[in-house]
């Protein structure tokens, strides 16, 4: 299979495209040389064969060749708004959610957080995150890349969610339904997790006041970081 590049430019049959820096850096890690094949998808759907023309130390092109109706993606948007993981844990379940059909994913600060970002700080670790998404669609086949949206105080971001036109789950170790008594989603889910130590009774609660469903996913108690990732899992397979 030929090396995908993630280019996020307006893509056409026939044309002779200059590759953006960071499809340059990674021909160039493949050690690709002219003549040589490439896919190329810019986030919005299907995929274009390329042949590489030119390489140089700074620049290489690329002849773009006929797109194909390619469709990798869950038949519905699942968006996890979760608080964030500490340490690595948050880049790994970036890659992990990518490479299992998530559609955007909303970072919260929560009451018993450990992860407290804000400012430039929680800019640049949101681009950070993109990466990481960015090259898990690239190896996983997907045609469109997940949308990290901005950190938010998780009080902030269910306020905004009372009028959503979205199915909405409440991860729960309290009185839940469970995930495979739940029908899937029609169009759009989403997806609300807790941080190391859950949330809390009152973010519980305002979070039922949101319009969120408690769902449970069995009796054992998993990471912040797995659980969200058994959902997107489940519904995949589903």
């Amino acid at each position: 299979m030929p090396p995908r590049l993630h280019v996020p430019l307006p893509l056409k049959e026939g044309d002779l495209l200059a590759l953006p820096d960071g499809a340059v850096r990674h021909v160039q890690v493949l050690r690709l040389q002219p003549g040589m094949p490439v896919t190329l998808f810019n986030g919005q759907g299907g995929e274009w064969p390329a042949e590489i023309v030119e390489m140089g130390r700074k620049q290489a092109s690329v002849r773009i060749g006929a797109r194909s109706e390619v469709d990798r993606e869950l038949p519905f948007a699942v968006t996890l708004a979760l608080g964030m993981p500490a340490n690595d844990r948050m880049d790994a379940l970036v890659e992990k959610a990518t490479e299992l059909g998530v559609a955007a994913i909303q970072p919260l600060v929560c009451e018993r957080s450990v992860l407290r970002l804000a400012g430039e700080r929680a800019k640049r670790r949101c681009e950070h995150w993109q990466g990481i998404a960015t090259a898990a669609a690239e190896q996983s086949g997907r045609t469109r890349v997940p949308t990290i949206a901005p950190v938010q105080e998780l009080p902030r971001w269910l306020a905004a969610q009372q009028e959503a036109a979205t199915a909405r789950w409440l991860l729960s170790l309290g009185d839940a339904r469970p995930l495979a008594a739940m029908g899937l989603p029609q169009r759009t889910v989403s997806v609300l997790s807790g941080p190391e130590g859950g949330l809390s009774p009152v973010e519980e609660a305002i979070a039922r006041d949101a319009g969120f469903q408690a769902v449970s996913l069995g009796p054992r108690v998993l990471r912040a970081d797995t659980a969200p990732l058994a959902v997107l899992a489940t519904l995949g397979l589903r």
